[in-house]
């Protein structure tokens, strides 16, 4: 009987990738097929229904999860930044500071790409963002289709990898479970956490080191084919201003200092961030839509600033029986703050209300974020059942079982995720594979004798579905970009593009492997 239900454990994961490819959405999918196989399990007498009623108790702490709160913020500061058009006016300053060297449109493409993954952390917008923006403008400047459409596609994929990422913090969640329950099956009753800070600290170097890698490939490039990657002619390339380069940059920066040095200085919890990157970005779009009259806007971002100062440096709780002279001043100074705040937040929103941008910014995070706990719910379902009809057991005996001990069981689980990552999005992976082989990887040993990190762990997993989404034919990233691009763009000219960049991806695979101090080593210095 055991050998049948892990036939019919494998039976359910391949009918709901088929029903999944069909195009059925995501969350009823899992949800369905789940529910389909406890009832032929039931009626076969090898499923307890009983496991159905532990759903609830996970829902209840899905909506109760302080950690998920970042995920509603995060993508609220993705689409505000979005439709403040703070991606156009980076793409269109950098491009001409940089437009009068060979590649130099190229290498543009891939510092926005940095800099809006770390401000907006949403793929699939940015890179129809700047598939809409940039394509258009490279190919007419005589840049080679292949180039041009490899470039969009690889820095558009880096809101994977770059902190603050929402697949980082849904993997984190999902990793600090998976963590404890692996200590606790090994016998650890006391166990260490990872946390979502963890993997932004562990994400940092290696998302720099991927941005770097895509820089020198386009220098690379323009050395040995300048026709490939001309450059604009002085005459038809306006240039930059100083104030043009400020006005573009430091916006976006300053938010992205705010919102990860909060974390990192451990001033702030991700989420408690994520808040800060939302008001954030409530105050750079207000002062986007009447830069004359943007006093209100300066006062609570300076007010915001302060209250970050503040919180680093002093305990401004009311709620205590003794209260210094000196926090009194920081208190009183926290509340004077807040004042500012509100109105400053209160009359960017007023701007952005008139402006007709506030109600899609509140419609698209609404879908986003309605979609993620949606699927979220339904693979808790899957997971139970799964669980039920003993393929935790089954995973355990097939990880344990491969040949090479711990590094064949994560080359198996790295394969598997990376076929997965074709034809599922991050989110049904991150929701139902993680959970099951994570605890199994987490209880193995390296070669080294060290117990396997689970920081490591996690931006492997990111990295990894990061180079599955951009690889010929299947990669999300090229479907994105292939929606946007115009009709003199081929699909195969898509495909050659991101080849070089897939090969970049996998070369960041195999440093990480072999130097896992990419990953490991800030959380280390940041959290001890």
């Amino acid at each position: 009987m055991e050998a049948f239900a892990h036939i019919l454990d494998l039976a359910m994961f391949a009918a709901a990738c088929v029903v999944l490819m069909l195009g059925f959405p995501v969350a009823f999918t899992l949800a369905g097929v789940a529910f389909a196989f406890a009832l032929i399990g039931f009626a076969l007498g090898v499923f307890d229904m009983s496991f159905l009623s532990a759903l609830p108790q996970r829902i209840f702490g899905t909506m109760t999860n302080e950690v998920l709160i970042a995920v509603p913020l995060f993508v609220f500061m993705g689409v505000m930044l979005e439709r403040s058009k703070v991606a156009e006016e980076l793409l269109d300053t950098m491009g001409r500071l940089m437009g009068s060297v060979h590649g130099g449109l190229g290498i543009a493409v891939s510092l926005v790409g940095a800099l809006l993954a770390a401000s907006t952390g949403i793929v699939g917008a940015t890179v129809v963002t700047m598939g809409l923006l940039s394509l258009p403008t490279m190919l007419k400047r005589g840049y080679s289709p292949e180039l041009a459409c490899g470039s969009i596609a690889a820095a558009g994929t880096l809101g994977q990898i770059i902190p603050p990422s929402i697949v980082l913090v849904i993997l984190g969640d999902q990793l600090s479970n998976a963590y404890q329950k692996a200590q606790l099956e090994m016998g650890i009753f006391s166990p260490e956490t990872v946390s979502v800070g963890d993997l932004f600290a562990g994400a940092l170097i290696p998302g720099l080191m991927l941005v770097g890698f895509y820089i020198l490939y386009q220098v690379m490039v323009a050395i040995v084919r300048p026709s490939s990657a001309p450059s604009i002619p002085k005459a038809e390339n306006p240039g930059v201003t100083g104030k043009e380069i400020i006005h573009a940059l430091l916006p976006p920066i300053l938010l992205i200092l705010a919102v990860l040095g909060s974390i990192l200085g451990g001033i702030a919890t991700p989420t408690e961030a994520a808040a800060v990157g939302a008001v954030g970005a409530i105050l750079l779009a207000g002062y986007r839509l009447d830069e004359e009259h943007s006093w209100p806007i300066f006062l609570a971002a300076i007010a915001l600033v302060v209250m970050l100062f503040l919180t680093a440096n002093m305990d401004l709780r009311v709620a205590r029986d003794v209260v210094s002279s000196t926090d009194q001043i920081g208190i009183y100074a926290a509340i004077v703050c807040s004042v500012v705040l509100t109105w400053g937040i209160l009359s960017a929103l007023w701007r952005i209300w008139q402006a007709k941008v506030l109600m899609p910014v509140m419609e698209g995070t609404t879908q986003v974020t309605s979609m993620v706990f949606v699927i979220l719910i339904g693979a808790s379902l899957f997971s139970l059942v799964f669980r039920g009809l003993g393929g935790e057991e089954m995973i355990q005996e097939a990880l344990e079982g491969i040949p090479g001990g711990a590094v064949g069981a994560m080359i198996a689980v790295m394969l598997l995720m990376f076929f997965l990552g074709f034809f599922l999005d991050f989110l049904e992976i991150v929701f139902v594979v993680v959970p099951m082989v994570a605890p199994v990887l987490l209880q193995m040993e390296m070669p080294n004798g060290e117990p396997m990190s689970p920081v490591w762990l996690g931006i492997m997993m990111a990295v990894n579905l990061q180079t599955s989404f951009l690889t010929p034919p299947f990669g999300f990233a090229l479907f994105y970009l292939r929606g946007v691009a115009p009709a003199t763009v081929r699909t195969i000219q898509i495909y050659k593009g991101i080849i070089p960049f897939v090969f970049i991806q996998m070369l960041a695979l195999v440093l990480l492997w072999y130097l896992p101090s990419l990953a490991t080593w800030l959380p280390k210095i940041i959290y001890g």
